[in-house]
């Protein structure tokens, strides 16, 4: 159910600044997030329902001040200039760019889903739990933080798929969000069995053999 309420609420945030239904790349874009979300939650409900317990944890045990707020600041404007910059006509983005800015954030999306089924683990609040192990396979095998990856392709890409070029202005701000949550969330996983030398087998945090 919750899924459903957050994407009739995210549906109200893209159209109510548009002033429209015709909000054409919104449609597309919603319509695939929607899909792939309520596919993701149930494949969980059925494969690891702990998952998706973590998944709903927002409080940390060692907070990062303003980070998460910051980040849903972020995408808040990511999903609202662009409904003002259709009702005003502020950009004028090609229907090819639109759909294969799509393509890109399905992409973002299906890297992240890869990593929730490789890493029980993925939750949103910073923590190590009892027994937790370090993953070293699947899309950890490439780089050391490969949800924040998908997050990134999906928020960069996710102006361009609602047909908006000021959105890039706040989604191109997540990149020294994340970066900076990155490296505080290295010093807290240093307690975790194994990771210190999957830190030194695996180099790249977040895009292969640039970072």
């Amino acid at each position: 159910l919750l899924p459903v309420i957050i994407m009739i609420v995210l549906g109200l945030v893209l159209f109510l600044p548009a002033g429209s239904l015709r909000f054409w790349p919104t449609w597309m874009w919603w319509s695939i997030i929607s899909a792939m979300t309520l596919y993701i939650t149930y494949y969980f409900l059925r494969k690891d329902p702990g998952l998706l317990s973590r998944r709903m944890q927002v409080k940390e045990k060692e907070p990062q001040p303003g980070i998460i707020r910051i980040l849903s600041f972020l995408s808040l404007l990511a999903f609202i200039i662009p409904g003002f910059d259709y009702r005003y006509q502020w950009s004028a983005v090609p229907v090819w760019v639109v759909i294969t800015a799509n393509v890109l954030v399905s992409l973002g999306y299906v890297l992240i889903f890869l990593v929730f089924k490789e890493n029980s683990y993925a939750s949103t609040v910073i923590q190590v739990d009892k027994d937790q192990e370090v993953i070293k396979t699947g899309p950890y095998a490439v780089v050391r933080h490969p949800m924040y990856t998908g997050l990134l392709i999906m928020m960069l890409f996710t102006p361009l798929a609602l047909g908006s070029y000021w959105g890039l202005l706040f989604s191109c701000l997540f990149i020294p969000t994340v970066v900076f949550r990155i490296k505080k969330e290295e010093v807290l996983l240093r307690d975790l069995s194994g990771y210190k030398d999957y830190y030194i087998e695996t180099r790249f945090r977040l895009i292969p053999s640039i970072w």
